[in-house]
């Protein structure tokens, strides 16, 4: 079924130890090294380890550290554009660089042309932006409910697209332009509340920027109505299970592709129930290439096995020679729950009060794979037509599909006949 951003429903309990190491264990004025990396630390230790001071870190050796500056800031910059989309970000920034870059003029350079690349990305996010705000304005109003049964509603997917190969790459190309705008920012401000170890609110801004991510699974929930309204729109039978046949085979190929996203909002949208009950079309449609999709989608053991297919996918990524083996596009509704509950149910502090290193690298294990997968360039040919298609053709609401689903076939008990009846009288006006 669609899906929402706050759906837990599964939980992916964390999977390392929150106690402290002991082995090979040194500390240092609050802060616990173990085979010479940083593992633990109270807030203040760690506070006081970064910031430097006149005596910490004295002006005459600025060459010496201004390169991991450099290279800090440039990491920021690149991984975290969106942290300097407000003036004071860009103010304490540019006041770095001015700190940095006269002690050599090899700094000027990278620092100015840290600055332009910081620009670009910028630009281009909120050109994504604009871009999502103009699709998702065009998607609500082609919201329609079922007014009639007509031998067509403009026109239908088959009649734009009639190869389920085609229809498959165009869904990618939609899955990997809309990732491609989703900051690792994002994942953090979806669940915060407040700052997670002081208890204060954000430093720099109180409105959450999850736009990209919500718009994101707004496609999803999208992409389920309209699988659902092609198959339930035909008014003959034979014309119902020819859809579900060509959404089953354009579901296979996602799969291949690695798109699992846009498999299970197929899955999704033909297992609605509007769609499910249609018994005497289901009847003349070849199943069994369906029921292997939903085996492999089923959510069973915690998905066990989707995630066997998404690591396949994942270990084929990295010894890819070409785009097209690196696409790794996963189910996103549920990264979302597991990231979620790796963040509620790992605390961010240990018992002593440090920092929980361990929790923190997981969950940049586990946004930086998403990272990756994100940035990779789509290598199929794109066809404006069909995509355009799949963002502002009309899908029915959910009364809608009942309606149609109710038109195709008749009702079979006295609950869908007291629905139908009803469904006819809001939306058809009809007794």
């Amino acid at each position: 079924m669609p899906q929402t951003l706050t759906s837990t429903s599964m939980f992916t309990p964390c999977s390392f130890s929150p106690h402290l190491h002991t082995a090979k264990e040194d500390e240092q004025g609050g802060l616990i090294f173990q085979d010479g990396n940083l593992t633990s630390a109270s807030l203040d230790a760690l506070i006081q380890h970064l910031i430097p001071t006149t005596d910490y870190y004295p002006e005459a050796r600025i060459r010496k550290f201004g390169p991991k500056i450099l290279q800090l800031l440039t990491e920021w910059t690149e991984t975290f554009p969106y942290d300097f989309q407000e003036e004071r970000m860009i103010g304490h920034l540019k006041d770095m660089i001015h700190r940095i870059a006269p002690c050599d003029e090899a700094y000027w350079k990278k620092m100015n042309q840290l600055l332009q690349t910081l620009n670009q990305k910028l630009a281009t996010l909120s050109h994504g932006q604009e871009g999502i705000v103009k699709i998702s304005a065009a998607v609500s109003d082609k919201l329609v409910a079922f007014k009639s049964k007509p031998p067509s509603i403009q026109r239908e997917i088959l009649s734009v697209c009639s190869d389920p190969y085609t229809l498959a790459q165009q869904l990618t190309h939609v899955e990997l332009e809309r990732l491609s705008h989703i900051g690792p920012e994002e994942f953090v401000q979806a669940f915060v509340h407040k700052d997670p170890l002081d208890g204060t609110k954000p430093c720099f801004s109180e409105q959450k920027k999850t736009s990209n991510l919500e718009a994101y699974v707004k496609w999803f929930n999208r992409l389920c109505y309209l699988v659902a309204t092609e198959i339930c729109m035909p008014a003959k039978k034979k014309q119902r299970a020819q859809v579900i046949e060509f959404f089953i085979d354009v579901a296979r190929e996602c799969f291949n592709i690695g798109n699992f996203n846009s498999l299970m909002a197929i899955i999704s949208g033909m297992n609605m129930s509007p769609v499910s009950r249609l018994k005497k079309t289901w009847s003349k449609v070849k199943t069994a290439k369906f029921f292997i999709l939903e085996h492999q989608m089923d959510p069973t053991g915690n998905f066990y096995n989707y995630r066997t297919a998404l690591r396949g996918a994942a270990h084929r990524s990295l010894t890819a020679h070409s785009n097209r083996e690196k696409i790794v596009i996963p189910f996103f509704s549920l990264l979302i729950k597991d990231i979620y509950f790796l963040n509620e149910g790992c605390a961010n502090r240990l018992p002593n009060g440090h920092v929980n290193f361990e929790k923190f690298l997981e969950l940049a294990k586990q946004v930086g794979e998403f990272i990756t997968w994100k940035q990779v360039e789509c290598p199929f040919e794109q066809d404006a037509n069909i995509i355009h298609y799949l963002h502002t053709a009309p899908i029915f609401t959910e009364d809608g599909l009942y309606l149609a689903s109710y038109e195709s076939e008749s009702p079979e008990n006295q609950t869908e006949k007291d629905r139908w009846k009803s469904l006819r009288s809001t939306i058809l006006g009809k007794t």
